[in-house]
């Protein structure tokens, strides 16, 4: 099974989670989606597995330059709207196990979900 690591590849955290999985000899795709966009369903599939308030990057840039009413009331349809129109607002990095995904880098949960493959 692939790993497919999903991101921007100019984020330091992406950065970050690029070298771990390097530096212990795993192979895996990348997939930049703000070059290459994101599929719908896939968003929407992430949404419903993690939530739109953890999938969607409120902490960065494109997402507080918004005009406010973009900002409130949001919902998962209009989160994922955003992030659609603006693949930056989607937290990263993501990894995609096959079986199961990671949202965000922290080393030790990387270590965890990738057990058997180190």
């Amino acid at each position: 099974m692939t790993l497919t690591l999903y991101g921007i590849k100019t984020c330091d955290t992406v950065a970050k989670a690029r070298a771990w999985l390097a530096a212990r000899g795993l192979s895996y795709a990348f997939h930049d989606y703000k070059a290459s966009g994101v599929d719908p369903a896939r968003l929407a599939a992430w949404v419903e597995e993690f939530g739109w308030e953890r999938v969607l990057n409120r902490a960065g840039t494109t997402f507080r330059k918004l005009p406010e009413a973009d900002r409130t009331g949001l919902d998962a349809s209009r989160a994922i709207a955003l992030m659609l129109a603006q693949p930056s607002m989607i937290k990263r990095p993501l990894l995609d196990l096959g079986d199961r995904r990671v949202l965000g880098f922290r080393p030790e949960a990387y270590e965890e979900a990738l057990k058997g493959r180190l």
